[in-house]
């Protein structure tokens, strides 16, 4: 089925209403047809949200649009004019820019250096050039430093350097793909209403994403695609979640609350006055991790909340042998593994879902039955007697695909060639397969569509029913909230507070990630707003020095 014609309201006007038309655009790569006659009318000013499950055919209907890719068929008009795209230069000449759900950046180099890259001719690359960047990051609110090298950089800040990286080239209509993965409750209200403001100044805004309350919030049309086709187009204010959710995947909106405890008195994971420093990019040696203590007991999911670039990615190296701690200890079922390499982890029973799949969870050009091994080369079934044993990694492959319903033609195709969702779900059954004793699941739903997002929370409850611990950290805060057993807040690198996941909200929460409170989170009894009730006990004492406001707190990221 077609989209249907343009929402009710839209302006009825000439072409140059439009910004993008894309008309009966079709897509086939070996073994599968990304796009089938897909129509879409995109109107100027507007903001137009693309919704649909894991391989839809969303980002490639995009990068069509970015000239990435070449259709088969189709047509597609820019400002009333057909055109062809042959590459990404094609569009962003036609004032079309996109920031990928994959950031597109080089880490070896500044945030200057990677902004001015190929466009050199714009503003040169000096002083000119570096005004224009603090000019956008200032109007924006990016928060952008441009001589801070991109590897240094956590998941968020990266992702501004790509919105600043799009509107330093002047894009007219800018695509963004899945952009709220990274951000807090506050950070999304703030991108929205620059999205608003931008919008009022007549960019056009094309935004994916699978969190459907945001889409009904943020958009004025809607079109959503379902195996690659056009289903609808719906109006936010006649259609609700949960309607979207069932013409996307044809079920209700899943929701991540767990609503029975299985935590146990038997520990896990002990966490002791953990210190870990790094030298930033000014050369000062200050610390990343700061007498950080907590246990994770058999059964039980500890939920980490913080901005970015607080020291939780740190955390999850400390704790995976990535980084050699400078004082403190770490145990895990009664062994004492703090300088022990990452390998004997792995063979002691630690599963790892990485915040960045691409950087540090696939092999991406390698088949999936070669990435099925990644960090479990010596375990069974991956090998036998020293040696690895490809015929048993394929058959397990092969069952991990049905069970997590990794949608693929094959094992033998590469990790690139799946949509980020059915990746996600590639690397969660890896990681499950092995039956962990510890799973440290860093954004594990991260750009996975809501039936993706209901199965991987299905899997880590029958897990955790059966005493596995689970660290969990996610940006998105009512996946803690609903999966958490016990929640702490990380600020600056310190635990700086604690709070019920029965009664905290996602805004009391992401206040307190801000810096704006710590000890005891819980409703005050008048406005419902959080209410600090001192350091609970277990919890870091006292808070990060120089907690400053919201918007300190929220680029304060770029120091570590």
């Amino acid at each position: 089925m077609k989209a249907a014609s343009p929402p009710k309201g839209a302006p009825a006007g000439a072409v140059t209403d439009v910004a993008v038309e894309l008309h009966g655009i079709t897509k086939r790569f070996p073994g599968v047809v990304a796009n089938h006659d897909i129509d879409i009318t995109v109107r100027r000013g507007t903001v137009h949200a693309l919704v649909g499950e894991n391989g839809a055919g969303k980002s490639t209907l995009m990068k069509i649009l970015y000239g990435m890719q070449r259709p088969d068929e189709g047509t597609i008009a820019i400002d009333g004019k057909t055109v062809e795209l042959h590459s990404p230069a094609d569009a962003i000449s036609r004032g079309v820019g996109m920031v990928h759900q994959h950031f597109m950046l080089a880490d070896n180099l500044t945030v200057l250096e990677n902004v001015v890259l190929g466009a050199e001719k714009l503003h040169g690359i000096g002083g000119r050039a570096r005004a224009r960047i603090k000019e956008i990051s200032d109007a924006y609110g990016l928060g952008v430093r441009p001589d801070v090298l991109v590897e240094d950089l956590g998941v968020a800040d990266r992702q501004r350097v790509e919105i600043l990286k799009v509107l330093y080239r002047g894009a007219r209509t800018l695509i963004l793909d899945e952009p709220t993965a990274v951000l807090v409750p506050q950070e999304v209200d703030a991108l929205f209403d620059n999205l608003r403001e931008l919008k009022s100044e007549g960019l056009t805004v094309l935004f994916i994403s699978h969190k459907l309350g945001e889409v009904l919030s943020v958009a004025d049309d809607i079109t959503v695609i379902r195996r690659g086709t056009t289903v609808a187009s719906v109006v936010p204010s006649e259609t609700s979640p949960r309607q979207l959710a069932e013409l996307m995947v044809g079920s209700e909106l899943p929701s991540p609350e767990t609503r029975e405890s299985t935590v146990t008195d038997t520990d896990m994971l002990v966490v002791g006055a953990l210190r870990l420093t790094a030298t930033d990019v000014d050369g000062v040696q200050r610390a990343v991790l700061d007498d950080i203590d907590f246990t994770i007991h058999k059964g039980e999911v500890l939920g980490i909340a913080g901005v970015e670039g607080n020291g939780q990615a740190e955390l999850v190296e400390a704790i995976m042998g990535m980084r050699d701690p400078d004082a403190g200890t770490i145990t895990l079922d009664g062994a004492d593994i703090s300088h022990a390499p990452t390998r004997k982890r792995r063979e002691d029973g630690i599963g790892y879902i990485p915040e960045d799949r691409h950087r540090h969870g696939l092999l991406l050009e390698a088949p999936l039955w070669e990435n099925r091994i990644l960090g479990h080369v010596t375990e069974v079934p991956n090998s036998k007697g020293g040696l690895l044993n490809p015929a048993a990694a394929r058959r397990d492959t092969e069952r991990i695909v049905a069970e997590y319903d990794v949608r693929t033609p094959g094992i033998e195709v590469t990790a690139a060639s799946l949509s980020g969702g059915n990746q996600q779900k590639l690397i969660v059954g890896r990681e499950m397969s092995h039956h962990p004793k510890l799973l440290i699941a860093a954004h594990p739903t991260r750009g996975v569509d809501v039936g993706a997002q209901a199965q991987i929370w299905d899997q880590i409850r029958a897990a955790r029913r059966e005493g596995l611990a689970v660290l969990l950290i996610s940006a998105d805060l009512d996946e803690l909230i609903g999966l958490s057993d016990t929640l702490r807040v990380m600020y600056r690198g310190r635990l700086v507070a604690d709070a019920d996941p029965a009664t905290i909200t996602p805004e009391q929460l992401g206040s307190a990630m801000t810096g704006a409170a710590s000890g005891h989170l819980e409703d005050s009894a008048d406005d419902g707003t959080e209410a600090a009730t001192g350091t609970a006990s277990g919890t870091a004492s006292g808070t990060a020095s120089g907690t400053g406001p919201a918007a300190e707190a929220a680029t304060g990221g770029e120091d570590r």
